[in-house]
């Protein structure tokens, strides 16, 4: 019992792990909410392109002395909107326009960093630094994913409509372009709350697994909200107290703890129900 205390307990005492802890939870929160939406929508592949196209506006805005969270996010919206403009003006299909667009911005990003003298490590921008996250930075990250999350669950049926079918949408009146950039706006929000803390690649595991988890395991999509955010939140909490125990980079072990839950849920969920349909079959056949 003492063990089990010291594992939540130890950690508290330090203040770098207040603020890892704090931060992780507000990027479980709006990464678990945005996440059900792309995977209904199968813009996972999306969330990849923007998270890894935020590089060299990462970079410039260095540079031109912006705030690093500017330039991320008008790097993410820019790529974006130019997949967009592609896909509409060419025979292209959306997923081979969103892979040459962001490993082309992401290239320029990393051209960029070996011509660029800069106080931000390569390492850092890729796989994030939880545990050197400030309060400024927490305040940041609370401020976009409050209103991130305000306006998600404000528009959460309109979203919803337009992500099961945009036809529909359209034809009973909602402005569907409006909500598609809007939805992407929300994104690029949310790739620069988490970019500081998880990096531009452990982010796209934070906005797909939990969503991905939580459609495993219901039907309803209220119930997807529901356990996508624990298993986000969750996996946020536990990922950063194990890191701090076991000394390693704490991102990783977040999407390492995710991962577990979603082989998880795909063993177990009523959906699939591997180990279910396994098992009977092995004792019918036992004599």
């Amino acid at each position: 019992m003492t063990a089990i205390l010291d594992f939540f307990t130890l950690p508290l005492a330090y203040e770098f792990m207040q603020r890892a802890l704090i931060a992780a939870v507000l990027i479980g929160a709006v990464c678990s909410i945005l996440s059900c939406y792309l995977v209904l929508r199968g813009w996972s592949l999306m969330g990849d392109a923007i998270s890894h196209a935020v590089l060299p506006g990462i970079v410039l805005a260095f540079v031109t002395g912006l705030p690093l969270a500017v330039g991320a996010f008008a790097a993410g919206l820019s790529c974006a909107l130019l997949t967009g403009y592609i896909k509409e003006n060419s025979r292209v299909k959306e997923d081979t326009v969103m892979g040459i667009v962001f490993s082309g911005m992401f290239g320029f990003g990393l051209v960029l960093m070996t011509k660029v003298e800069t106080d931000q490590h390569l390492n850092h921008i890729l796989f994030g630094n939880m545990l050197g996250v400030t309060w400024r930075d927490v305040m940041e990250t609370g401020l976009i994913a409050g209103v991130t999350l305000l306006i998600v669950l404000a528009k959460r049926r309109d979203l919803l409509l337009y992500c099961f079918d945009p036809q529909h949408a359209r034809a009973i009146g909602l402005p569907v372009r409006l909500i598609h950039y809007g939805l992407l706006v929300l994104l690029s929000l949310t790739i620069v709350a988490a970019l500081k803390a998880v990096g531009v690649i452990l982010v796209v595991a934070m906005l797909v697994t939990p969503g991905a988890t939580a459609y495993l395991l219901t039907d309803r999509f209220e119930r997807m909200l529901a356990i996508s955010a624990a298993v986000a939140i969750g996996s946020s909490v536990i990922g950063t107290l194990v890191s701090f125990h076991i000394d390693g980079a704490t991102g990783p072990c977040i999407v390492l703890i995710q991962a577990a839950a979603f082989v998880a849920a795909f063993l177990l969920a009523p959906r699939t129900a591997l180990l279910r349909r396994r098992l009977p079959a092995k004792s019918s056949s036992t004599p």
